[in-house]
């Protein structure tokens, strides 16, 4: 897959809303614990609004991205994969890699299609957005996994109530939700406080300093999208930054993304940029069509260019914990951060 064709998945994976999910019981190391033992009770889940049933805990749990299956691994349920989706797109961290050795990978570097992830037979899937379930392009529906008795879960954050509202905190309300699921409540409680003390250092390390202003912006050859609202919004404001695109801008009044030109980027001179990459040749790409096509703009001058994993960028994953910091230590060098 090229990195071009890479960007054209990312935006149209992080573009897609889905419903609210909520349940009614209500980065970090990897759990040494086994896979939690199968339960009756069953627990009710409201997805995307539609109400979803599990009978019992998951056993046959497919990760629909690597942010997911990484999630998954750290909250101790390596025995109960049945399969790892995209694995192709992201490694996973070293430190949970090996636990994934045996898992079946479905999908390559796209969605696994409708029959190879019934394939696996999964009870369970847990995605970052409804793209992976969109039955135009060969993926197994919502509807489809419902009647073959597999329940799905989408992250919080790119619910579409939320996709405009989005913020690093919904990664906690996933925690907690898979907590009670799988009924590893201590294990999703241990990522939770690990991710909110990383949250608090970088609090304390910009809390009083000069914010300053910082434009997110997609780039897919020429073409610039600027990112004002979401979850990534919020990653900036985290991270210490001035937003230079915001929800009170009239273009993300209903979409938290929207086309720009450069010169529009150019006329708001900002101190810094972040952009999101697929992999080296991406990135280096872009820095040079930056280089190129803004020579006079402070963020170019200075350097203060800051590149993100674009898969940090996907609801429902560590990474985003992991992207504030990675903004926040690009716009305060000098800043020690604990």
């Amino acid at each position: 897959m090229t990195p071009r064709t890479r960007a054209t998945r990312l935006l149209a994976a992080v573009t897609v809303g889905l419903g609210a999910i909520a349940l009614t019981a209500c980065g970090g190391g990897v759990s040494t614990g086994t896979a939690p033992a199968a339960s009756g009770e069953v627990i009710t889940i409201e997805n995307c609004g539609r109400t979803v049933e599990i009978p019992s805990t998951p056993t046959a749990v497919v990760g629909m991205h690597p942010s997911q299956t990484e999630l998954l691994l750290r909250l101790g349920l390596a025995d109960s994969l049945a399969g790892q989706a995209q694995a192709t797109t992201q490694k996973l961290p070293s430190d949970v890699a090996d636990l994934a050795t045996d898992v079946p990978v479905i999908g390559g570097d796209a969605p696994p299609s409708r029959e190879e992830l019934l394939a696996v037979e999964p009870d369970f899937v847990y995605s970052p957005t409804t793209y992976e379930f969109t039955a135009e392009q060969g993926f197994a529906s919502i509807e489809q996994l419902a009647d073959a008795g597999v329940a799905a879960y989408t992250a919080t954050g790119g619910c579409f109530d939320r996709r405009m509202e989005g913020t690093v905190d919904d990664l906690f309300t996933d925690l907690e939700n898979l907590g009670a699921i799988f009924h590893v409540e201590d294990e999703a409680a241990d990522l939770i406080a690990s991710s909110q003390a990383e949250l608090t250092a970088v609090d304390k390390a910009v809390d009083g300093q000069d914010r300053p202003r910082v434009a997110q912006v997609f780039i897919e050859g020429t073409t610039l999208t600027a990112i004002g609202a979401g979850i990534e919004y919020d990653i900036l404001q985290r991270a210490g930054a001035d937003n230079v695109f915001t929800p009170d801008d009239p273009a993300f009044a209903d979409f938290f993304a929207a086309e720009i030109t450069p010169e529009s980027l150019a006329a708001e001179a900002p101190d810094a940029l972040v952009f999101a990459v697929s992999d080296p040749a991406h990135e280096a790409a872009i820095r040079s069509y930056l280089a190129a096509t803004f020579p006079d703009m402070p963020a170019v001058r200075e350097g203060r260019l800051i590149a993100v994993p674009s898969t940090d960028l996907f609801p429902g994953t560590l990474g985003n914990v992991s992207a504030v910091r990675l903004i926040a230590e690009g716009l305060y060098p000098d800043t020690v951060f604990d």
